[in-house]
């Protein structure tokens, strides 16, 4: 945009590499129009978090070229930042989480995705994850959240099945490798003792996740159309976690610790209920739907109930005879 072209949206963005340029050129006074004009043509095509991203990213690095030398100018003077919406569908529902789980999927991708929605982590966190940072028989591992604070993230039974068979015996290095092995420059860290395979990065994990969710995330589409979905984004499976435990009752305090927010202004968005869940609400409080629940409990705790018959030729006489409720003739009931 700098160069006075639109930049690439939708699929081209990944590994879109732009050509050179000349940072003086940020100094000529025809830029600053021509970005204005390319930035809204932009809010347009993308949504305002994206939007506001690039331009922050663009902003701090243009304040570092400044605080160098190299430039004079900043372009993005009159940009403002467009106002962004709570998005309230981010939240996947619970039949689309379970529809995941049924994806058949890689063992690695399988363990990925439930480790993401049961610890309800950052991928990042997860991906940086190494085998020796795991605790199986406490559910939990370590990880570097933000600000390179070391934390504690938890998971339950269903990413514990599907470990030790990602683990397949190794004992140390990164937890979630790629299919080949590492290229030469990659550093030691990142790399597999036993497999010699490097570990899986952000960007490869996330067009794994978007590839195969398309459908789900479009389900009145066709094969024929797969290569126009778009599928659905890795952040969103910690979003949906947050917002599940939310509905289902966790409180505050809990949810705070779960998801390591500094803040509860910032988990607001994340512990808000579904649409789901709001129409359940809606739906348990319509007095009608109430008068139905109340006559069917009613007519079950009717049938079941009576005495425990027992048919005897000569009762004793701890024995008394008892209707049933259902107005059939009585028998005699044993009350020992």
């Amino acid at each position: 945009m700098l160069r006075g072209e639109p930049a690439p949206t939708g699929p081209a963005r990944r590994g879109a590499k732009p050509a050179p340029f000349e940072l003086a050129a940020i100094d000529d006074p025809e830029v600053p129009p021509a970005l204005a004009e390319l930035a809204a043509a932009r809010a347009d095509e993308m949504d305002a978090d994206t939007v506001n991203r690039e331009l922050s990213i663009a902003r701090r690095a243009l304040g570092w070229w400044q605080a160098e030398g190299w430039i004079k100018a900043d372009p993005t003077i009159g940009i403002e930042r467009r106002p962004a919406p709570p998005d309230r569908k981010k939240v996947l529902s619970k039949p689309q989480i379970t529809a995941l789980w049924q994806l058949g999927a890689s063992v690695r991708e399988k363990t990925f995705w439930k480790l993401l929605y049961e610890s309800a982590a950052r991928a990042d966190e997860i991906l940086c994850l190494n085998i020796e940072e795991l605790f199986p028989s406490d559910k939990r591992g370590r990880v570097v959240s933000k600000g390179g604070a070391i934390e504690w993230i938890h998971w339950q039974s269903g990413t514990a099945q599907f470990l030790p068979r990602l683990i397949a015996g190794r004992s140390r290095g990164p937890l979630f490798l790629t299919d080949h092995r590492a290229p030469a420059r990659t550093p030691s860290l990142d790399i597999c003792p036993a497999t010699g395979r490097a570990r899986l990065s952000y960007r490869r994990a996330e067009e794994i996740f978007e590839r195969s969710t398309r459908l789900l995330a479009n389900p009145l589409a066709g094969p024929d159309d797969f290569d126009e979905l778009e599928g659905w984004t890795l952040h969103r499976l910690r979003h949906s976690a947050l917002t599940h435990d939310a509905e289902d009752g966790t409180s505050t305090p809990m949810l705070l610790a779960r998801s390591r927010h500094a803040s509860v202004r910032s988990l607001e968005r994340y512990a808000r209920p579904g649409v789901d869940a709001v129409a359940q609400h809606v739906a348990e409080r319509d007095p009608a739907a109430r008068r139905r629940r109340r006559t069917r409990a009613l007519k079950a705790s009717r049938s079941s109930r009576g005495p425990f018959w027992a048919y005897l030729d000569d009762p004793p006489s701890s024995v008394a005879h008892q209707p049933c409720c259902t107005g059939q003739p009585s028998v005699v009931r044993c009350r020992w």
